[in-house]
């Protein structure tokens, strides 16, 4: 390695709780930058998705022992099964393992924003909405086609006419 070449470690953590083992470590400690505080920083921009698995890329520049950390959103199933507390997804189409609400829904849609290609609120809710019924939950007790439907009637329009 040149002490001119910038290193672009990637990674999968633990939200909040990186630590200086692999991948971290092994790839960042040649570069000469102290692996705790890349740890430390990676954690504390990690601190939101506690429990979630997060890629982060961590970009080195051994010259300057410089360091950056960019974090991206988990997976848009990881979320709602946070908002769920649960661990897995259904088994089956037959199987429900819980319900969320409408604001648990827009509460993923805000933690993915930067990352959809949808528009409006309403495409991006809607997507989130297929998301749901894939890993097997309801949302207000109702089959998220079923909200979908409803969403495309107008009947939520008041909730959810913003941009994104």
């Amino acid at each position: 390695m040149s002490e001119t070449e910038k290193v672009v470690v990637k990674a999968l953590v633990t939200g909040g709780s990186a630590s200086g083992g692999p991948p971290i470590g092994p790839a960042v400690g040649p570069t000469g930058i102290n692996i705790k505080d890349v740890v430390d920083a990676v954690n504390e921009q990690t601190r939101a998705f506690e429990g979630l698995s997060v890629p982060v890329r961590i970009e080195c520049d051994p010259s300057t022992k410089q360091f950056e950390i960019f974090v991206e959103t988990p997976s848009t199933s990881s979320l709602l099964m946070k908002e769920l507390g649960a661990v897995k997804g259904a088994m089956d189409s037959e199987e429900t393992i819980g319900d969320l609400t409408m604001e648990q829904i827009k509460n993923v849609v805000e933690a993915k924003k930067d990352t959809f290609l949808e528009k409006t609120l309403k495409a991006a809710v809607k997507s989130v909405l297929g998301t749901a019924l894939s890993v097997g939950a309801t949302v207000e007790g109702e089959s998220p086609k079923t909200i979908q439907k409803r969403i495309n009637n107008g009947e939520y329009d008041d909730q959810l006419e913003e941009e994104l």
